[in-house]
């Protein structure tokens, strides 16, 4: 067989409740990290092809705030946060059920947020007990608020506000964020769109880390590798060798146990034929790919890359 064996390809924003899952592994996705959600343990499909799964938990949000009172938030998905003294008990909560990371939700557009002394408390509980924070922010400074409070990813790419060029920077000093850039529009221009590709192309030029994610389970995305979002990524400024580490990372910063593992016995992404030479077609060709198990991995022709090795082959630069 021909073709090309990364590790695992990354979705890192998805809602396993809010989907059906089984066609990922059929169009290249090998591992999500569920970012809210009722309590689940993490998984694999029985023939062990993926994904494989990471979780945050439920939604750590103030009481009344989002997603609260939202109609899609499945049921045990929201564990309300009312003072700064409870914060360790709901991070703990959601450990002991499993999670690699905790989610907070700062949406002023959709209610009240968590008061700066909860939510830095949830951080430092998060922090004292080795996992990173991610956050939903949405409105007018919650972007900013959550790095002012130590929060380390941002599940969105900011998309309602321009930020200003040396928050940018400052951002892209310590945090990661999740790309999700489809969602506003599924194709279609929009402001929200145009907004949040601004600011990724600058955190990016600025040395942000990003990760490829769609937050699946939001309105009409395909299961599987989103086209429209490696497109977007590129177009934001990423090369396809950096469009490919944002798919395949299995860490983040000072987080290792973050994001689902790759390496040696476990499922791999593979993508038949050679990497075509013209970048029109390098991402028509990402979409082409499919999970298989570890031991039929070595069945295709060549790695673009070993797991747990730097991404600088031939086929990632």
């Amino acid at each position: 067989m021909s073709g090309t064996v990364f590790p695992g390809f990354l979705d890192a924003h998805v809602h396993l409740a809010l989907i059906d899952p089984a066609g990922l592994a059929s169009n290249g996705i090998a591992r999500v990290l569920d970012l809210g959600g009722p309590h689940r343990a993490p998984e694999t499909d029985a023939d062990g092809s993926g994904p494989q799964t990471a979780f945050a938990g439920q939604f750590l949000t103030t009481p009344g705030g989002y997603p609260a009172r939202q109609g899609w938030t499945p049921a045990g998905s929201v564990c309300e946060v009312a003072r700064a003294t409870d914060a360790a008990a709901a991070v703990d909560r959601q450990l002991a059920a499993g999670a690699s990371v905790i989610k907070v939700t700062l949406n002023t557009a959709a209610g009240p947020v968590l008061p700066g002394d909860v939510l830095a408390a949830i951080v430092a509980r998060a922090h004292e007990r080795g996992v990173l924070v991610v956050a939903h922010a949405e409105g007018a400074g919650q972007a900013g608020d959550a790095y002012a409070a130590g929060v380390d990813v941002l599940a969105h790419t900011p998309f309602d506000e321009r930020l200003d060029d040396d928050l940018i920077a400052a951002m892209a000093g310590r945090m990661t964020w999740i790309s999700t850039l489809d969602i506003h529009g599924w194709g279609r221009p929009t402001d929200d769109f145009a907004r949040a590709s601004d600011n990724l192309r600058r955190f990016h030029a600025a040395g942000g880390q990003v990760l490829y994610g769609t937050d699946l389970g939001n309105g009409p995305l395909p299961v599987g590798l989103n086209r429209r979002e490696l497109d977007a990524l590129l177009a934001c400024g990423l090369s396809p060798g950096e469009l490919l580490r944002a798919l395949t990372r299995d860490s983040i910063g000072r987080f290792p146990g973050a994001l689902p593992r790759t390496g040696a016995g476990l499922p791999a992404t593979v993508i038949p034929g050679e990497r075509p030479g013209d970048p029109g077609d390098f991402t028509r060709w990402l979409c082409t790919a499919r999970v298989v198990p570890a031991a039929d991995a070595g069945e295709v022709g060549h790695h673009g890359s070993l797991p747990h090795q730097p991404f600088e082959t031939e086929e990632t630069r």
